[in-house]
C-alpha cells in the first residue's frame, strides 16, 4: 500500500512537472516573434508623412544617453542595466550598427556619456569619469581616469546626463534628493559646470528638480534644458517643463513654484515668485521629458530645423497614462512655441513596450531616438 502511495505521489509529481515545462514552452513560443518577423513593433509607431523609423542597434540594454564621435562610434549610457556603457560602431555607415560592445559594467547609474578629442566622458552617481583613447581600446578599454568626484552621493535623481556646452565645459545637473525639498546645499537642484579636466567646478542654474537632457541653441550657443515636476499633486499638475538659461546665476522656482510661477502648497508660501525664470513651454504633466536636442541636419522639412525634439519617457503615477513618445517644440519669432507629437505608439492603451530616452541628431541628418524598456536604438528618417 505505501509502495502503491509513493508511485501515484510520483507519478503526480512527474505530471505537474511536465505540465509546468509544457507553459514554459507555450510562454518561450509566445513572447518570441516569429522567424523573420522584427522583436519590436515598430509598425505601432506613427510619425508625420514621409518619415520612417527603424531599428539602429538591438539590444541595448537600458539604452540612456547618447554621444556620438567624430568617427562615428554612438557611445550610449544607461540607468539600470548592471552599471553598462556601450560603443556601437557603424563602420560602412549604412545607417545600422554593425555591434554592440560593452565598454563598462558594474558602474553606479552611467547614464550621462559624452565625448571630447578622443575622450570619452561618463557619469556616476557622485562622480565623472573619463576613459581616454576609447576608441582605439573598444575591446580593452583603459582603467578611467577619475575627473571630479565631489558631487553628492545620494541615488534620488542622482543619476546625471552630462554634455559639453560651446563654451568647452562639461555641464553636468544634481538633482533634488527627494519629491519635493528644500535643502541648504545649494549643489542640489542645480545644473553646475567645470572645465574638461574638473577644476573651477562652479553653480551654473538653481531651481532645477531634475534635469535630464539639455542642448544649445546652433545659433545663439544658449542652454535649454527640460525639467521633470514634483509628484503628487494630481494627475494634471504640474507640468513638466522646458527651460532657456540665457546666461549663469538664474533661479528656475523648484521648490518654491512651478510652471509659469504658480506657488508650491508646501514651499511657495510667502516667496515673492516674480524672482524666478518661468519656462518657455509647459510640458504635458508627469510626462518625463528627459533627452532634449536642437534638429541641425538638413534632410527633415525646412520646419524642423533648429527646433527641438524631446524624448518623454512617460508616466509613472499618473492614472492615465501619457508620454511614451518623441515630441517636438518650434520656436517661432513672435508667437508662442507650438508644442507636438513627433512619434507616438511606444504606448498602447495603459500599457507600454517602450520608454524613449533621448534623441541625437546624426552628421546624416537623421534622428536616433533611445529606448531603455525595450533596449534598443531607432533611427528616424525623411524621404520627400
Amino acid at each position: 500500500m505505501v509502495q502503491e502511495q509513493n508511485e501515484r505521489s510520483a507519478s503526480s509529481i512527474e505530471k505537474a512537472c511536465w505540465i509546468l515545462l509544457l507553459l514554459l514552452v507555450g510562454f518561450l513560443v509566445l513572447a518570441t516573434p516569429p522567424r523573420g518577423q522584427p522583436r519590436l513593433p515598430l509598425n505601432r509607431i506613427k510619425l508625420p508623412p514621409g518619415f520612417s523609423i527603424s531599428i539602429y542597434a538591438d539590444p541595448v540594454m537600458g539604452a540612456r544617453e547618447m554621444a556620438l564621435s567624430p568617427d562615428g562610434t554612438l557611445f550610449v549610457g544607461s540607468r539600470n542595466a548592471g552599471g553598462r556603457v556601450y560603443a556601437i560602431p557603424d563602420r560602412d555607415k549604412d545607417g545600422k550598427a554593425d555591434e554592440v560592445i560593452t565598454i563598462a559594467s558594474g558602474l553606479n547609474m552611467p547614464v550621462g556619456v559624452d565625448f571630447r578629442q578622443g575622450s570619452l566622458y561618463v557619469s556616476e552617481v557622485g562622480r565623472v569619469l573619463r576613459y581616454d583613447n576609447i576608441e582605439a581600446r573598444l575591446r580593452n578599454p583603459p582603467k578611467p581616469a577619475v575627473v571630479n568626484d565631489s558631487f553628492p552621493k545620494d541615488e534620488h535623481h542622482g543619476w546625471k546626463f552630462i554634455r559639453f556646452g560651446p563654451d568647452g565645459w562639461l555641464y553636468v545637473p544634481v538633482g533634488a534628493p527627494c519629491n519635493v525639498c528644500e535643502r541648504s546645499d545649494n549643489r542640489y537642484a542645480s545644473i553646475m559646470r567645470m572645465r574638461a579636466d574638473g577644476s573651477g567646478l562652479e553653480l551654473f542654474a538653481s531651481g532645477v528638480r531634475n534635469t535630464v537632457g539639455f542642448d544649445w541653441h546652433p545659433d545663439t550657443k544658449e542652454l535649454w534644458f527640460t525639467d521633470n515636476g514634483r509628484d503628487w499633486l494630481g494627475d494634471d499638475l504640474p507640468p513638466d517643463e522646458l527651460n532657456h538659461a540665457p546666461r549663469s546665476g538664474m533661479h528656475f522656482g523648484f521648490p518654491y513654484c512651478y510652471g509659469n510661477n504658480v506657488a508650491d502648497p508646501e514651499f511657495g508660501k510667502g516667496r515673492i515668485l516674480s524672482e524666478f525664470t518661468p519656462p518657455v513651454v509647459c510640458l504635458g504633466p508627469h510626462v518625463a521629458a528627459l533627452g532634449m536636442r536642437f534638429y541641425t541636419g538638413k534632410k527633415f522639412p525646412p520646419e524642423y530645423h533648429n527646433q527641438i525634439f524631446i524624448a518623454e519617457h512617460g508616466s509613472w503615477n499618473r492614472s492615465t497614462p501619457i508620454g511614451y513618445r518623441v515630441t517636438a517644440v518650434r520656436l517661432q519669432p513672435g508667437s508662442p512655441p507650438r508644442y507636438d507629437v513627433f512619434a507616438e505608439g511606444w504606448l498602447q492603451g495603459a500599457h507600454a513596450w517602450g520608454r524613449p530616452a533621448d534623441v541625437l541628431v546624426t552628421p546624416d541628418g537623421a534622428l536616433l531616438v533611445s529606448d531603455d524598456k525595450a533596449g534598443a536604438i531607432y533611427r528616424i528618417t525623411y524621404q520627400k
